[in-house]
Parts: structure tokens; sequence; C-alpha cells
């Protein structure tokens, strides 16, 4: 395994981060400096890895889906709230996982666990424009079709700020589906508010190829298919048995 990869899946930063950290010699293998990110490591646990004099720890790749509840925050520790690291089986409690991207605390849904920063990073950011698909309830003036085309066009903000185009799907006069591909604070909560309604309850339903399993309860996960892995890491241009580029 390269080296940039056994630092990232071992929770030591982005890839963009671990090779400035390899390039400035504070990497080591087996008591040597290597400056070189793509180094060979073997991933056995034979060779001792350092950072900064930090013995480094491989963990294997591990990918969640969770169906979040009300009330939690997307976050694997907060000093005042609860948050959704409690909701992780004791078996991956120890495996890196971080969430891909956030769902408000009282938003709910499909959220995506993962110990690849380099996913992570990429599913969340605008650059890979990765579709995310809500489940809107709202208070306020019902929706009409005559909307559709002001989201796709790209909403302005009550603020000012024009969201990129966006897909509203009308299920009844307060319901409606919305696809958005980039993460604005609380983005679908403002949109609503900016056409003249208030959400009252937001679920996702998915995030790029991957859909929620319906069979999950609010509060439980599980691991993501292999087929799953393969959509997710084919859609941001990596591979999940290689570092992408």
């Amino acid at each position: 395994m390269r080296l940039d990869r056994y630092l990232a899946n071992a929770g030591h930063g982005s890839r963009s981060e671990v090779k400035d950290f390899i390039r400035r010699g504070l990497v080591r293998v087996d008591g040597q400096i290597i400056r070189d990110s793509g180094y060979a490591v073997r991933e056995d646990g034979s060779q001792q890895v350092e950072v900064s004099g930090q013995t480094v720890i491989l963990q294997r790749q591990v990918h969640l889906m969770l169906n979040k509840p009300a009330g939690l925050i997307t976050a694997m520790e907060d000093p005042q709230h609860r948050t959704v690291a409690e909701l992780i089986p004791s078996r991956w409690q120890s495996a890196g996982l971080f969430p891909v991207g956030r769902l408000d605390r009282d938003a709910t849904g499909l959220l995506i666990l993962t110990n690849d920063g380099t996913l992570c990073h990429r599913l969340a950011s605008p650059r890979w424009q990765v579709w995310k698909t809500y489940r809107v309830m709202v208070d306020g003036r019902p929706f009409s079709e005559d909307e559709r085309p002001v989201f796709k066009a790209g909403l302005r903000l009550s603020d000012g700020q024009i969201c990129r185009p966006a897909e509203l799907t009308i299920l009844g006069d307060t319901h409606a589906l919305l696809t958005i591909h980039e993460g604005k604070f609380h983005q679908v909560k403002r949109m609503m508010l900016s056409t003249g309604r208030q959400v009252i309850a937001l679920h996702r339903l998915s995030v790029g190829p991957l859909q929620l399993d319906e069979k999950l309860a609010p509060g439980e996960c599980r691991e993501l298919t292999d087929k799953e892995i393969k959509a997710l890491y084919d859609l941001v241009g990596m591979e999940a048995d290689s570092f992408g580029s």
C-alpha cells in the first residue's frame, strides 16, 4: 500500500495533509525518514510507521450507512449534545470513523460514516457535485409546479446567495423531494424559507447512488455492500483498493 494512503486510512489527515507530512520529513518507516508518498508499506503491521514520533496503527476501511434519528449532532463528539457516535456498534468504535457531511440535529435519514479521509472529502466537496435527495415537509404556502424552473435555475436565498441548480419534485401541497449538490449551512431550510415556507421535517433519502436502506430502523446502521462501496468510489474517481488521484 502507498504510504500516503496508509496514513490517510489510519486517520492522520487528508491526502494533501499526509503528503505534506511526508514531504517535510515527519514520517519514518522502520526508523528511516521517507519523503516519497508512493513508498510501498506492508499492510500486515510488520513495519513500524511513525508520524512525528507517534506510531501509526492501520485500520481496515470501514464504510457504514446509518439511518440517523432526530435529536443527535452529526459529529463524533460534542461537549454539550448527544452525537451519532453513540449509535455506532462497539465493533466499529475504534475504527476511526467520521461522518460524510452533516445532517442538522433535527434532520433524519441517510448518513454515511467512513474512515477513508479522501473518500469523505470528495463526497462532501461541491467540486464533485454529489447529488443528495431529501424529503421535505413544510409549513407555509402550497408547492406549485411553476416553482420547479426557479429551483432548477438556481434559487436566490434571502441573504443574496444564489444556490446551484436543484431539482424539486412536488409530492403534495406541503411535501416535496429536493435534490441538491452543494452543502451550504442549513441549505434546505434556507431554500424553503426564501420561498415563504418553514421546514417541519427533513429526511435524507440518498447520497449519489447510495439509497437509504428501508430495512434500517432509525438509529440502526450496517456496513455498505461491495457494490455500494464501488459505486461511491467510482462516483468520485477513486478505487476502493488503491489511492485515487
